[in-house]
C-alpha cells in the first residue's frame, strides 16, 4: 500500500510528461516534503515459507508509513501477527509450546534512501531516470539469534516506466547480520498505478513490488538448505478513497529468502502462490 495523495499525484504527473525524464526542483530543499501513515488490517492465505505442520494462514495489523524530508526518502512498516493470539486449524502464527515451532509476532521493514541529487545539488536525471539515491533496507523480526536480522546497501533510482509511471528501483548488496557476512545481491522494484477513476474521485490502482535475491552462496548442508537465488513478486488490485482502501493481492514466491523449496528436515514450502486481503484507514 502507498499513500493515495502523494503517489497518485506523482503517477499522474509522470504519465503526463510522455516519457521524458524530469528532475526534482531542489532550490528549496524542503519544498516538496511530505509524510503519510496508514493502518492495514490484513489476512494472508498460503504465505511462504510454509511449514505444513503449522498451517499457512494468519491475520495481522500493519502500520505503514513514509515520506520525504530534504535529502531523505523513507518507506517502512511494522506488522503484528495473530492479534488475538488464537490457535486455529490452519494458523501458521499459532501459539506454540515447542520452541522449534515458535514464530515471532512482529516483523519490521525500514527502507531509508538518501537523494544523491539533493545531497550534491546536481541534476543527475537522464532518459527515464528521474532521481538517484543511496539506498538501504533493513528487515527485522522480534527474535534474537537466528531470527530475521538482515540489511541491504546499494544504489537506487526513480524510473519512468511505460504505463506504470514512476517506479522505484534499487540494487543492493546483502549483509546477513546474524552470520556477519556479505552474501549476494538483491534487486527491488515497486510501483503504484491508478488506472480507473470514479465520479466520486475514488479510483482503482494496480500496485506491487518485486524482491529478487541472486549471487548468494548455496548451503546444502544447513538445517534448512539455502539456494543461490530466489524472491517474490506481488500484484495488487486496490480501491482507494481519500480515507479508505480495500484490496486484494496475489503474491508469487520462488525459493523465497533463499530457502530451498521442500528441502531439509522441515521440508518448508518456499515456492508457490499466496493471497492477501486488505482493509485500510489512512491518517
Amino acid at each position: 500500500m502507498k499513500n493515495v495523495k502523494t503517489l497518485a499525484l506523482a503517477a499522474t504527473a509522470v504519465a503526463a510528461i510522455s516519457g521524458n525524464a524530469f528532475a526534482a526542483d531542489r532550490t528549496d530543499l524542503h519544498g516538496t516534503d511530505y509524510k503519510w501513515m496508514q493502518f492495514n488490517a490484513m489476512y494472508s492465505i498460503g504465505e511462504k515459507p510454509d511449514n505444513q505442520a503449522t498451517g499457512d494462514q494468519h491475520n495481522y495489523l500493519e502500520m505503514e508509513f513514509g515520506g520525504r524530508s530534504g535529502i531523505f526518502d523513507l518507506y517502512g512498516y511494522v506488522d503484528v501477527f495473530n492479534l488475538a493470539n488464537q490457535t486455529t486449524e490452519h494458523g501458521d502464527k499459532n501459539p506454540q509450546e515447542d520452541p522449534n515451532l515458535r514464530t515471532s509476532k512482529l516483523f519490521m521493514k525500514f527502507a531509508p534512501r538518501v537523494s544523491i541529487d539533493a545531497l550534491t545539488g546536481k541534476d543527475l536525471s537522464f532518459g527515464p531516470i528521474q532521481e538517484v539515491y543511496f539506498s538501504t533496507l533493513f528487515n527485522w523480526d522480534g527474535m534474537n539469534g537466528n531470527g530475521v536480522n538482515s540489511t541491504f546497501w546499494g544504489v537506487g533510482a526513480d524510473v519512468n516506466v511505460p504505463w506504470l509511471g514512476k517506479t522505484g528501483m534499487n540494487l543492493y548488496g546483502f549483509y546477513d547480520m546474524n552470520a556477519k557476512e556479505w552474501n549476494g545481491y538483491q534487486f527491488s522494484a515497486n510501483w503504484f498505478k491508478p488506472f480507473y477513476f470514479f465520479d466520486n474521485k475514488s479510483f482503482l490502482s494496480f500496485q506491487g513490488y518485486i524482491d529478487y535475491q541472486f549471487g548468494a552462496d548455496e548451503d546444502k548442508t544447513a538445517f534448512v538448505p539455502k539456494t543461490s537465488n530466489g524472491g517474490n513478486i506481488f500484484f495488487g488490485l486496490y480501491w482507494h478513497s481519500d480515507r479508505y482502501a480495500l484490496g486484494y493481492g496475489l503474491k508469487g514466491f520462488k525459493d523465497v529468502y533463499l530457502l530451498e523449496d521442500g528441502a531439509g528436515a522441515l521440508a518448508l514450502e518456499s515456492t508457490g502462490w499466496s493471497h492477501y486481503l486488505s482493509a485500510t484507514y489512512k491518517f
